[in-house]
């Protein structure tokens, strides 16, 4: 039990059963796939709007093979090709990447147990060049934890925010007006266990996001199965408990990454250890969150070890994606416009082994999945009606990539 079980509801929420149909059909790479009839689409439409024909794409990756750091790629948006990558920052284990709002500044997580002869893991930051796409290294802060996973700018665009793996902890570094770190503001510990005994003996924090209103920190502990809430104070980079402070999860779930819908009224966690995401309800004026569903991430029979990584929303809100390690695939579903919670639609090969992330360009056209395992990266054409994936031009080779994000070119 963690340090908030004092507050949690008393029980979860029932799951809602969804019915599912299946039509079987082939599909390269020897996956299968399945296809429902989906929701009713909502009538919300992608609104980002690129003002030129390519974006620059970042690649966080780990050095302990044969990466030097950060690479950076140009995306064609009419045809879904990438160019060859380009090795833009040397960095220990940039593994996760964020940009700020107005897309000056790049930040990534050094995820390693001690930095600079520190104990804890490290942010870096890095200013953009937006004419060349080339990155210019600022400074670096430590994050009072071991391993950070993962990291989110605000949207005043001041402060990180960041999640320490093995640390089981957060904390909140500010940033200047020339992207460079200062000392955490706030950090906390995580306390608390769960079910599984080989993966939740102690907290482990693998992601933390912000509200749309930009008032509340929710932050995914998969040692504690629980998303744990913060009231965010973006003028002093303070975090303080909420009131409820957490919404659980399913027991042994594990969840690790979740996206808000662009409604802001739904939130995704995909779970890793149980291959699932979990739907909640959220209710904007107390930061609460409600569980509605949870479902499978897999198809129905499924031999083999597998888990869950990334969990992406389609700007539309019409669909969601979720990555599965093992099965290497992405799972894509329908969302119902009305109550938000998913229809399975499918499965698509990733075309490599452990895609770790994936995510979608901003005007809703390609996703772009990384292969960690097998040191690449495959871009997939969305169909805009059914969400369904197809694969477009060559793959890309990039040594153990990890997180991908984009910027506008000036």
């Amino acid at each position: 039990m963690s340090m908030f079980s004092s507050l949690l509801p008393p029980s979860m929420i029932g799951l809602l059963v969804v019915q599912q149909s299946f039509l079987a059909v082939a599909l390269a790479g020897n996956v299968n796939r399945s296809i429902s009839e989906p929701f009713p689409r909502s009538e919300q439409t992608t609104s980002a709007t690129p003002s030129s024909n390519f974006l620059y794409v970042y690649i966080g990756t780990y050095t302990n093979g044969d990466s030097k750091g950060i690479y950076r790629m140009k995306l064609n948006l009419t045809s879904g090709a990438l160019s060859s990558p380009k090795l833009v920052a040397e960095s220990v284990n940039p593994s996760f990447l964020a940009v700020d709002p107005k897309e000056q500044f790049l930040f990534a997580v050094n995820e390693v147990g001690q930095y600079m002869n520190i104990e804890g893991g490290a942010v870096s930051a890095f200013s953009i060049d937006s004419k060349t796409g080339n990155l210019t290294f600022l400074n670096h802060q430590t994050t009072q934890g071991a391993d950070p996973c993962h990291l989110v700018v605000d949207a005043a665009g001041k402060h990180i925010l960041v999640a320490n793996y093995s640390g089981g902890s957060v904390a909140v570094l500010p940033f200047n007006n020339r992207g460079q770190l200062g000392a955490a503001t706030s950090f906390v510990q995580h306390i608390g266990s769960s079910v599984n005994a080989a993966r939740q003996s102690e907290p482990h924090a693998h992601s933390i996001n912000l509200s749309p209103d930009n008032r509340y920190a929710l932050a995914a502990d998969l040692g504690t199965d629980e998303i744990v809430i913060y009231q965010f104070d973006s003028q002093r980079g303070q975090l303080t408990p909420n009131d409820p402070s957490a919404a659980p999860v399913t027991a042994g779930a594990g969840p690790r990454h979740f996206a808000f819908h662009p409604n802001g009224q739904r939130v995704y966690a995909i779970n890793e250890l149980a291959s699932s995401i979990t739907v909640f309800r959220y209710y904007e004026d107390r930061g609460a969150l409600e569980t509605l569903q949870e479902i499978s991430t897999l198809p129905k029979t499924l031999d083999g070890s597998t888990s869950t990584a990334e969990i992406q929303i389609h700007p539309s809100g019409n669909f969601v994606y979720g990555s599965n390690r093992g099965h290497d695939s992405i799972a894509i579903f329908s969302v119902n416009p009305q109550t938000g919670t998913l229809l399975a639609r499918g499965h698509v090969s990733t075309g490599g082994q452990t895609p770790r992330n994936f995510t979608i360009d901003p005007t809703g056209r390609y996703l772009l999945a990384a292969n960690q395992s097998t040191n690449d990266i495959f871009v997939f054409a969305i169909d805009p009606l059914s969400g369904d994936l197809e694969s477009v031009g060559k793959p890309v080779t990039v040594p153990s990539p990890v997180c991908i994000r984009f910027i506008h070119p000036e």
